[in-house]
């Protein structure tokens, strides 16, 4: 045995997570998690509005001025579930960001974006305060959900990134402009659309509390203008997957999935206007609304063509290279 094997450095032990790295599909696993908790988080605060549990729990961050956990009253436990599972969303998150320092090959771009998350959340934290404060401003609720759009749509976008995709085809290739555009217009078009609905549910039924304010607009109006923006995007949406057929482009199979959600979600939304808007079929809305935006905002990015790159979210234009009307 030589003495160069006997008194070999002994190496240092690690200390997680600072000398530990996660490999890509690891991280895009974390990033997923992150992104459909954000999505579940969604559906359980329509639920306390729903139930009309707003101010289930009268202050913030405690239940009520002398407790911090919920009396064992319907809608205080449900109000105060949906702040605990704000915690599970906070974890998420801290994976998401810690993952993006520690991942190998390091990407600066998934690092903005998982500290984007953070910001959202603690954004989050501040106008759910605001919401209990105001008892239930219908702005302030329009806020909170609109906010909620956002950061799935940031979420969304971070697991697009952190997938390894297929390497990029030869770049002179010029995608048709049209295509271009409408993959542009349809998540312009989606989030118009979020916009109208957050009107809707300001001025109708289901705003948290029979004491909550409401918008001064007529539901009907409201519903009218939502239901002619919800039909342009499904037209859009149509013509834009038509447009790429034969591609082979990921954006192809995701905007038919878009098309056909928006249908679902079209006789939904139908349905529960002329059955006097039952709370579960709002509920199944508020769930596919959000699965629909998901969709929308990974079918207009694509995945880094290499580690070496911060990939774009832009529409792939090498992809949808030759579209044709």
């Amino acid at each position: 045995m030589t003495a160069e094997r006997v008194f070999r450095p002994i190496p240092p032990p690690r200390i997680w997570p600072y000398d530990r790295s996660v490999a890509p599909p690891t991280y895009a696993r974390l990033t997923r998690f992150a992104l459909w908790a954000l999505a579940a988080i969604v559906v359980t605060g329509a639920a306390v509005r729903l139930t009309g549990s707003g101010l289930g729990c009268e202050d913030w961050p405690t239940c009520s001025e002398d407790r911090f956990v919920a009396d064992l009253e319907y809608h205080a436990l449900i109000e105060f579930l949906n702040r605990l599972f704000t915690g599970v969303v906070a974890l998420a998150v801290i994976a998401a960001v810690l993952g993006s320092w520690v991942r190998r090959p390091r990407r600066r771009d998934l690092a903005a974006l998982s500290l984007g998350l953070v910001a959202g959340v603690l954004a989050q934290v501040v106008l759910g305060a605001l919401l209990v404060k105001t008892e239930l401003d219908p702005r302030f609720t329009m806020g909170h959900f609109l906010l909620s759009m956002v950061l799935l749509l940031n979420a969304a976008v971070l697991d697009v990134r952190a997938r390894p995709g297929a390497p990029e085809t030869d770049g002179s290739q010029r995608a048709d402009p049209w295509t271009r555009l409408m993959l542009r217009a349809v998540p312009a078009v989606g989030a118009v659309l979020l916009v109208t609905g957050t009107l809707v549910t300001g001025a109708g039924p289901h705003a948290g509390d029979s004491r909550a304010e409401r918008l001064p607009l007529l539901v009907q109006e409201a519903a009218r203008i939502h239901g002619i923006v919800a039909m342009s995007l499904l037209v859009l949406a149509v013509w834009t997957w038509w447009r790429l057929r034969g591609t082979g482009a990921p954006a192809h199979a995701r905007m038919g999935r878009v098309a056909l959600l928006l249908g679902a979600q079209g006789v939904i939304g139908y349905t529960q206007y002329f059955t006097g808007v039952p709370a579960l079929l709002v509920g199944i809305h508020v769930a596919l609304a959000s699965v629909i935006w998901i969709e929308i905002v990974k079918a207009a990015c694509r995945p880094a063509a290499a580690e070496a790159a911060a990939p774009s979210c832009r529409p792939d234009r090498a992809a949808i290279a030759g579209a044709s009307p």
